[in-house]
């Protein structure tokens, strides 16, 4: 049986709140695009709980570029709340967030940075590439009963051949594989405890899509 998620419903941003830095191919095109995600939070004593999460991404990207023509795309996710309690236990904090998207297909990333961002604890974000994907870190912590936004991520990419198509995916497919990960405080009985939670996208649809002409 699936329990409420530990953070509300991310409801989809502003698309003005999205900069695209030196984009010099055809005007873009925004992109509110919903996800369905899988979670499964795995706290000491009790069984795992699993839940969904429904979230959502605003994107934007040319529509379309030249082979071997530089560009941008910029992915910006929701303001977040988290609750300060929820059927009983009290979120105390969250922790250690990483979203993670996969690299985008048909194009080498030349630079990635992070802008805006707001209430995300003392802890600096950060984003590096990892293996196939791209991973924004978020420390924390960020208290029950706030409300944070994680930065938007600003890919800077250089095309492939013509004909191919440049498209953004969170990644992730399974708890053991997620696209998401935070650790939530809880009081649990007597004591305060961590809980990994982690969340995958399912399906996984694509956020930005780029025609290489």
């Amino acid at each position: 049986m699936r329990s409420a998620s530990l953070l509300p419903r991310l409801s989809v941003t502003a698309v003005g709140c999205l900069a695209l830095v030196g984009l010099s191919a055809s005007p873009g095109v925004a992109a509110d695009t919903p996800l369905a995600l899988d979670c499964q939070a795995k706290p000491p004593v009790i069984s795992a709980q699993t839940f969904d999460l429904d979230a959502g991404v605003a994107a934007e990207a040319p529509e379309s570029v030249a082979s071997g023509e530089a560009f941008d795309i910029a992915l910006s996710p929701a303001p977040i709340t988290v609750p300060g309690s929820l059927n009983g236990y009290t979120i105390k904090s969250i922790k250690e967030i990483k979203l993670r998207a996969d690299l985008p297909s048909d194009a080498t990333v030349t630079g990635h940075r992070l802008s805006g961002g707001s209430g995300t604890g003392s802890g600096t974000p950060s984003v590096a590439i990892s293996g196939d994907q791209i991973v924004m870190t978020v420390p924390g912590p960020i208290n029950g009963g706030s409300t944070f936004t994680l930065p938007t991520l600003t890919l800077d990419l250089v095309a492939g051949d013509s004909g191919g198509t440049v498209t953004t995916r969170l990644a992730g497919s399974s708890y053991s594989s997620p696209g998401l990960t935070f650790t939530a405080r809880v009081p649990i009985l007597f004591f305060e405890a961590d809980v990994p939670t982690s969340c995958y996208p399912a399906p996984s649809p694509v956020l930005s899509s780029t025609r290489i002409d």
